[in-house]
Formats: structure tokens, sequence, C-alpha cells
């Protein structure tokens, strides 16, 4: 039996194992681009849009009170004396309200920035909230910038 195995193995019968030209690669393939598809918004729900609406009102609110402080507290500061002073005192105890008043628009930006946070790790509404978000952050900034200037004459 061993003759005869070998005697087919050795016949020239058989097809080369070179590659043929139909396996060879030619040409280059590309894939079609595909346009990237924005995301429908996501409305927000009534819950959240009544979160949305009073964290927009109470910071408002906080920020009305924050700028109808304001020009008591410049005229403090503008005639506060030396250091130790009741006139410094005083200055500064209008400058602690200021930074009061600023606290409570920062933390409707806090909860807005958790919303915020929550949106961007789950699909939820985030224009509706990077919207008032905006809003509220533009009155902080502001806030802070009163604050600053206040503290740079003291």
């Amino acid at each position: 039996m061993a003759l005869t195995l070998g005697a087919c193995a050795t016949s020239g019968d058989y097809p080369s194992l070179a590659q043929r030209p139909a396996e060879r690669v030619e040409g280059t393939f590309t894939p079609e681009e595909a346009a990237p598809v924005a995301p429908a918004p996501i409305t927000p729900t009534a819950d959240l849009a009544a979160r949305l609406a009073e964290n927009a009102r109470q910071a408002e609110a906080a920020h009305r009170e924050f700028v109808s402080a304001v020009p008591s507290t410049e005229r403090l500061a503008s005639g506060a004396g030396a250091t130790g002073t009741d006139s410094w005192a005083a200055a500064q105890v209008a400058l602690a309200n200021l930074d009061s008043i600023r606290s409570r628009v920062a933390v409707n930006l806090a909860d807005l920035d958790s919303l915020w946070v929550d949106s961007t790790i789950e699909p939820g509404p985030r224009e509706a909230i990077g919207s008032v978000r905006s809003t509220v952050e533009a009155l902080v900034a502001e806030e802070d910038a009163v604050l600053a200037r206040l503290r740079g004459r003291l």
C-alpha cells in the first residue's frame, strides 16, 4: 500500500499551489463615508421643565437682590477707612451680604450643572438644560466681577 500512495504523490496531474490571478488583491476598498446624524433633541419632561423654570426664577430673583444691594455696598466700600475701623467693618459686612446672595445664585448653578452632567451621561434634554445653565452661569460671572472689583477697593 505504501507503494501506491507514493506513486500518487509524485504524479504531475495536480494543480500548482501558486497564487492564481483571481486570488491577487488589486485596487483599494474605500468605505462610504456615512453622514453624521445629529441626534434629535430630547424635549424635557414636564417635571424637568418646571424644575428648570424654578431654577431660573430663583437665580434671577437672587440676582435682582444682588444688583439692588450693590450701590450701598459700593458706597460703604468707597468710604471704608483703615482696616479695623467701623467704616471698614461695615463695608466688610455689606460685602459678605453680597457674597451670601451670590451663593444663592451659585446653588442654582450647581443644580443645573448636576442636571447637565446627567444629560451628558445618559441621553437627556441637553439643549433645554444648557440654555438655562448658560443664563445662570452668566449671572454668577457678573456677580463675581462685581465682588472682585469691590474687594479690590478694600
